[in-house]
């Protein structure tokens, strides 16, 4: 136990409930933003126009939430997690409201790209809130928790999407998350009320911009590349010099900064700097991966956008089971590393069964194949960022756990990156192959249909042209998904070198009285416990009858 950290009683079940209950929710409104916008697209488009600018609209998004973690989790260090939570959920319901009311596709993307910075927020700071009220070493019985809610938003964004386009307006995918949006906010106003000391605090302005220059200049470069530019062109060589000119400098400036956003001392910490690594490449295997599911339901088997939400259930399902289980079994034992290392061999095993996907697979099978990679990804995701949380301060505790998020995030941005310029260089042959295999010439091909049309148009095509066409995505997405595997594997061997260390019991530097009396606040209005509170408390012991874990 660090010096002057105070060991602090468990709060009740019901307590920790309460909290994930507004946690969650914010969570799930950032997490669906980002999936439930993807089928509503064409139609945005009809309506506003601006076909040149809808790759922006999915990544102004993912530009700023991802520059904007790191960020997230200093500040909510040094003014304290509520407020900055609070913050990130009014940023995104400002923002999802203007979305929603956009005339146009330039106010479209600057809405989403100011969304993003409340995404960034919401994502990083609700599992650090976790990491104050819970203890590292009774966390894993809410991992299934906080793992549902990525499952859930996975399986019901793109499903929720296509009912409000088809049954609604497309403007309802911006503002359906609004409503859940003010119950989070109304949730953490009751019952978070986490005592945090002032002190004076200097931003580090400077290395701020450097890290969200650097960042954005690399994910403009993944995002667009291959499609608004092509990747042997000057944009791309351009912003690769800004991005790893802006980086060096971050490192430069974090080293003489007295609050730094990212302290260097985090990357002497052999724990973070694993699971770090570990969490980039996972991003990419998973989510570079997983992305492309619903073109494969969509386009090759000719299932509708409801539909195809529907059929990836067994990856939910997969997910929750493990990601339940695991978290119970590291509660119970005390012991971690076992569960990401299994993890990602099963997602390798998972991801290289998927590649195995063709026009004749059946839908079971295929959701067998999706059970197998959802179950490695359960054993994984949450335990990685459990044990950055339990190797630093708490005085870390954010900026760690928005490092970890940070890092995953940037991982699945060049997944995303990655895999999509080889499914499209990959259609190129696979497409025209299967043409000409069927004796389709290429004035029979109606033009850009075949790589660039949507499901419906795909499905419309006559045969044998449909055949030849999903049977060249299947081939293409084949390539696709065994081309994750060894990222999967690269995962696993990083793991191995991860030091398991004894889960703490504590939740840092704060007595548990202080958290108790929080939530008393919350039916007490003569009680005043905030976030700014800095009056000393006493040391409580652990309540008698319960006797301390053993790790």
């Amino acid at each position: 136990m660090a010096p002057g950290e105070q060991v602090m009683p468990e709060l009740t079940h019901r307590q920790i409930l309460t909290v994930l209950v507004g946690l969650m929710l914010g969570m799930l409104v950032a997490a669906l933003s980002q999936t439930i916008v993807a089928t509503a697209l064409p139609t945005i488009v009809g309506e506003l126009g601006g076909q040149d600018q809808l790759a922006w609209v999915v990544s102004a998004t993912l530009l700023t939430s991802t520059a904007s973690t790191p960020i997230w989790g200093k500040l909510s260090d040094l003014y304290g997690r509520k407020i900055m939570f609070q913050s990130a959920i009014g940023i995104f319901l400002v923002s999802s409201l203007a979305a929603g009311f956009a005339q146009n596709m330039g106010q479209l993307v600057g809405s989403r790209a100011v969304m993003g910075l409340g995404v960034g927020g919401l994502m990083a700071l609700s599992q650090a809130i976790i990491g104050d009220v819970v203890s590292p070493r009774e966390r894993g019985r809410y991992q299934g928790y906080i793992g549902s809610v990525f499952g859930l938003a996975t399986v019901a964004g793109p499903l929720l999407g296509g009912v409000l386009v088809e049954h609604g307006s497309w403007r309802w995918t911006f503002w359906v998350g609004i409503p859940i949006g003010i119950v989070a906010l109304v949730v953490t106003e009751r019952v978070l009320k986490l005592p945090f000391p002032r002190r004076r605090h200097a931003i580090d302005w400077l290395g701020a911009f450097f890290i969200v220059a650097g960042i954005s200049a690399l994910l403009l470069m993944l995002s667009l590349g291959g499609k608004e530019f092509a990747w042997n062109s000057a944009w791309t060589y351009g912003l690769t010099a800004v991005a790893l000119t802006m980086l060096a400098l971050t490192v430069w400036q974090e080293r003489r900064a007295d609050e730094p956003i990212m302290p260097p001392r985090l990357f002497a910490n052999h724990t973070f700097v694993i699971t770090s690594l570990a969490g980039f490449v996972v991003g990419v295997a998973m989510f570079g991966a997983i992305i492309f599911l619903p073109q494969y339901l969509q386009i090759v088997k000719g299932e509708s956008p409801t539909a195809s939400g529907l059929l990836t259930l067994p990856l939910m399902v997969g997910l929750l089971a493990t990601s339940i289980g695991s978290g119970r079994l590291i509660t119970r034992t005390g012991r971690y590393k076992i569960y990401p290392v299994v993890g990602l061999l099963v997602a390798a095993v998972g991801l290289a069964l998927m590649s195995r996907l063709s026009v004749d697979t059946s839908l079971w099978l295929a959701g067998v194949f999706m059970f197998i990679t959802g179950a490695g990804i359960g054993m994984v995701m949450q335990v990685l960022v459990l044990a950055t949380q339990n190797a630093v301060p708490h005085a870390d505790l954010g900026v760690a756990t928005s490092g970890a998020t940070f890092f995953r995030s940037l991982g699945g941005a060049m997944g995303v990156a990655v895999f999509g310029a080889l499914l499209t260089h990959r259609l190129r042959d696979t497409i025209p192959a299967q043409l000409t295999a069927a004796g389709v010439s290429a004035d029979q091909m109606p033009a850009g249909s075949a790589t660039q049309g949507s499901p419906e148009q795909i499905a419309a095509l006559p045969e044998p042209i449909h055949l030849a066409v999903t049977t060249g995505f299947a081939e293409a997405l084949q390539t696709t998904f065994l081309a994750a595997v060894p990222f999967a594997i690269l995962g696993f061997v990083i793991l191995l070198f991860l030091r398991e260390t004894p889960l703490r019991e504590t939740r840092g530097h704060t007595s548990g009285e202080d958290l108790a009396a929080a939530f008393e606040t919350s039916v007490d209005p003569d009680a005043h416990l905030t976030d700014e509170e800095d009056s000393p408390r006493p040391e409580n012991p652990p309540p008698p009858g319960r006797p301390p874990h053993r790790g």
